[in-house]
C-alpha cells in the first residue's frame, strides 16, 4: 500500500516509541496552560516522531504552551529550534523566560504576595509596558483566571474572569529556570504560519498544531487571538504543508478528525489518536475524541519524506 494512500489510516492510541527512552530523561511541563495543549498526547506522539539521530532543527509555528517542543527537545535533541506563534504576547513571554528569568521570577513573587480577586481584576485591566512585567502578567492571569484560559475580545483585551481557585500555583521557580535553559538555543518569533515558507529548510522537522477545524457549527472555541482561523486558513496551511513536503521537510500536523481535514491531507499518512478535551462548557460532553496526526514520512522508519509525484 502506498504510504500516501488516503485509505492508510492507522490508529495508534498507545504505541511505544521505537527508540529506548533512558530512565533519566526528564520532560519539562509547560509553564502555562493553553487551550488545545498536547501534554496528554505526548505518549502517543512519541511513536510518530522521526528517527532520533536525524533531527537537526525543530520548527513549530503554532507554539501554544510548548509541550511538544519540550518533549521533542528531550527525546530527539535537535541542535536548534525555531518557535513562533501569532500571539505576540505569548512569544514575548517565552522570550522573557529565556532572557529575563530572574526579573520575571521576582515579579511573579510580587503577584503571589498580592493575589486576590480584586488584585486579579486590577492586573487584568492594566497591561504593563516592560517585557518581563507583561510576561509576569500573562503567567499570573493564566494561573489564576477561570480554567487557565487565555482569551481576548475583538479589541485584543484579555477578558477571562477570575478563577476562584483556593491556592493556585502561580509559578514554579525551578521549572522556569529549567525552561529558560531549554530555550537558550531557540529562536522565538511572532509571525503568521504562512511566513514559514521563506525560512523552512530541507531536513527541518516541523510540527503544526493549528486551531482545530470545528467538529460542528456549534463547537468552535473562541480564538486566543483577536483574529480567527477559518476554512481558508486550513486550506492555506494544507498548501504550505504540501510545499514544504516537496522541499524535503519532515512534517507532522495535528487537527480534528473531520471530512475537510481528511480531504485536505488525503495523499499523506493519516494516524488517529485519542484525546480528552476539557474546554466544552457542558461537562457531559467532555470526553475522549478522535484526532488526526498527518505525517509526510513513515514514522521512525526513514528520515526521507515521501516525495509528491510531479
Amino acid at each position: 500500500m502506498s504510504p500516501r494512500s488516503s485509505s492508510s489510516v492507522n490508529r495508534l492510541p498507545y504505541q511505544r516509541s521505537p527508540f529506548r527512552i533512558a530512565e533519566n530523561v526528564s520532560f519539562l511541563r509547560p509553564f502555562v496552560k493553553w487551550a488545545g495543549g498536547k501534554s496528554q498526547l505526548l505518549p502517543q506522539f512519541r511513536a510518530l516522531y522521526p528517527k532520533q539521530e536525524k533531527i537537526h532543527r525543530y520548527v513549530e509555528p503554532f507554539l501554544g504552551s510548548g509541550a511538544v517542543f519540550f518533549n521533542v527537545q528531550a527525546l530527539l535533541q535537535p541542535s536548534r529550534a525555531l518557535l513562533s506563534d501569532t500571539n505576540a504576547e505569548l512569544i514575548d513571554t517565552f522570550r522573557a523566560v529565556r532572557d529575563e528569568v530572574d526579573d520575571l521570577i521576582e515579579l511573579l513573587r510580587q503577584h503571589h504576595k498580592q493575589h486576590s480577586e480584586s488584585y486579579y481584576y486590577e492586573v487584568r485591566a492594566q497591561p504593563p509596558q516592560a517585557r518581563a512585567a507583561r510576561a509576569a502578567r500573562l503567567i499570573y492571569l493564566n494561573k489564576t483566571g477561570f480554567n487557565g484560559l487565555y482569551r481576548v475580545n475583538s479589541r485584543g483585551l484579555f477578558n477571562v474572569p477570575f478563577g476562584h481557585r483556593a491556592k493556585p500555583e502561580i509559578f514554579n521557580e525551578a521549572l522556569l529556570r529549567a525552561t529558560s535553559a531549554a530555550l537558550q538555543k531557540a529562536e522565538l518569533e511572532s509571525r503568521d504560519f504562512r511566513d514559514l515558507s521563506g525560512v523552512a529548510r530541507k531536513g527541518d522537522f516541523i510540527y503544526f498544531d493549528p486551531p482545530y477545524q470545528p467538529l460542528s457549527k456549534t463547537s468552535s472555541f473562541t480564538s486566543y487571538t483577536s483574529g480567527s482561523f477559518g476554512e481558508k486558513d486550513q486550506s492555506d496551511l494544507a498548501d504550505l504543508y504540501a510545499k514544504l513536503d516537496r522541499r524535503g521537510c519532515l512534517l507532522m500536523l495535528s487537527n480534528s478528525d473531520t471530512p475537510l481535514i481528511r480531504k485536505l491531507y488525503a495523499e499523506f499518512r493519516i494516524h488517529c489518536v485519542s484525546a480528552r478535551r476539557m474546554i466544552n462548557s457542558n461537562g457531559d460532553k467532555r470526553g475522549p475524541v478522535s484526532e488526526v496526526v498527518v505525517l509526510n514520512y513513515g514514522p521512525y522508519t526513514s528520515r526521507r519524506p515521501v516525495s509528491r509525484a510531479k
